[in-house]
């Protein structure tokens, strides 16, 4: 029998496409949770990342034979799907739905605290509320670029796949997108510095 799990995604994928079930559900329990978090990064709502997954892996079904090696790796031809429906949900409903702050497996990878330490843990969490608000409210183009390379890790080359664009473009999205992301960031914390000396929001 078979070790499906030992297989990489792309012998996963054309056995799928030839009819495996098994394979397919393999490969979905695998990328599944890439291509939600992926999904919830870029809208803010759980209901349509979940969506966007499912919609994702039935194109795949369906129209996995335009995938090419060559290209790059599958996940990023996954993330091209879900990119797609993702842009076509918020251009028709224009609005965000908030992530919600129980959704461990969207937050960023950020070691901002030391492990058990109450105060410490609320500081972390807000923080991280912060970075996902500052990030949601990007445009698209920029979102994605910081969603890819930094949430993701992938390279330029890799982005640049998934979002149909020149490499230079990823570059230059993501080093204003970063910039972008400083001055909220720096905003945010000023403004709840602000708050704090003065909680009333009256000068004494």
């Amino acid at each position: 029998m078979m070790n499906l799990d030992a297989l990489n995604d792309e012998d996963l994928l054309r056995l799928a496409l030839a009819g495996d079930e098994a394979a397919f559900t393999a490969l979905y329990r695998r990328r599944q949770p890439n291509v939600y978090r992926f999904a919830l990064q870029m809208c803010g709502s759980p209901s349509v990342a979940e969506d966007v997954t499912q919609e994702a892996f039935l194109t795949l079904v369906r129209d996995g034979q335009r995938f090419d090696p060559e290209r790059g790796r599958l996940l990023g031809f996954l993330f091209g799907i879900a990119r797609h429906h993702v842009l076509r949900r918020l251009a028709r409903e224009r609005s965000f739905i908030q992530m919600s702050e129980t959704d461990d497996d969207s937050q960023p990878n950020m070691a901002l605290t030391a492990e058990g330490d109450p105060l410490s843990e609320l500081t972390r969490g807000e923080m991280i509320e912060r970075v996902r608000a500052a990030v949601l409210a990007l445009p698209a183009h920029y979102r994605e670029a910081v969603v890819l390379c930094d949430l993701h890790e992938m390279s330029y080359a890799e982005a640049a796949e998934v979002i149909g664009c020149a490499i230079g473009t990823v570059r230059s999205r993501l080093h204003r997108a970063r910039l972008m992301l400083i001055d909220k960031l720096r905003g945010a914390h000023d403004e709840t510095a602000s708050r704090a000396v003065n909680p009333t929001g009256c000068f004494a």
